[in-house]
């Protein structure tokens, strides 16, 4: 019982870094491939559908830490304050770019949440690196370890979310299998420590009797859930690889 809530807080915390992961990339690129206002539109209503989706697995592993990893739930908040703090915070400035960016249409508007936007992805990615080399380290949440990790996030979820602008607009590495690897790179980041900490967290797990009671109540979720991604995948992926991304209708 312990290894399998081990295993599904691991898939639920892999899925988010391989699913969400290219939402961050494309806002922190935002800048970079959206040169034109027609051009960022078309990047953020690219990824519009997937956004919610993505930050479900986020949810879903808070839910998993509160309820398997009590313990450790209320460890790894108190050493991690302020990194949390930075992840929520980052968290809501990232989605208030991408649901303010298109309320009104001046320029110094759609600029300012655009920089919102771009500022939050950038925050939720550095702080997802200091807080995973913490966690490893069980010490200080800014080391050099930390600073370099955070650096590595930063850049694989830049490549996955470069990997989807190009599936998304019929581009050079538009393919499946690429975006496909550049998912699982994405998942590197999260998978190595996991593993490295796998023994500690094992020693946190909640008694085997609160395991029993959430194996009934949430583990049939976790299908209901991965079907509901797979939908998504399935309903706005397909226009994707038709070449009309642009055509995809925006809910930001």
């Amino acid at each position: 019982m312990d290894i399998l809530w081990l295993g599904v807080f691991a898939l639920l915390l892999i899925g988010y870094f391989a699913l969400e992961g290219f939402d961050i990339g494309i806002g922190m690129l935002l800048p970079v491939l959206g040169r034109t206002r027609e051009e960022r539109d078309r990047l953020v209503a690219g990824m519009a559908p997937f956004v919610l989706a993505g930050e479900v697995w986020l949810v879903a592993v808070a839910g998993v830490l509160f309820g398997a990893f009590p313990h450790l739930e209320g460890e790894t908040l108190f050493a991690l304050y302020p990194l949390v703090v930075g992840l929520l915070v980052s968290w809501v400035i990232r989605d208030a770019g991408l649901w303010f960016r298109r309320r009104l249409d001046g320029r110094a508007w759609r600029a300012f949440w655009d920089g919102a936007l771009c500022v939050g992805s950038y925050g939720l990615a550095l702080t997802w690196g200091l807080a995973l080399a913490a966690l490893v380290q069980g010490g200080p949440v800014l080391t050099p370890l930390g600073v370099g990790y955070a650096a590595v996030v930063v850049g694989v979820f830049a490549i996955h979310g470069r990997r989807f602008a190009a599936w998304r607009a019929g581009g050079p590495g538009r393919t499946g299998r690429a975006l496909l690897g550049s998912a699982a790179l994405a998942a590197v980041p999260v998978a190595v420590p996991l593993v490295a900490a796998a023994p500690w967290l094992l020693d946190h797990v909640a008694p085997s009797g609160t395991l029993g009671v959430l194996t009934l109540v949430l583990l049939p979720c976790v299908p209901v859930m991965v079907a509901a991604q797979v939908w998504v995948w399935r309903a706005f992926g397909r226009r994707a690889r038709t070449g009309v991304g642009a055509r995809v209708p925006s809910f930001f």
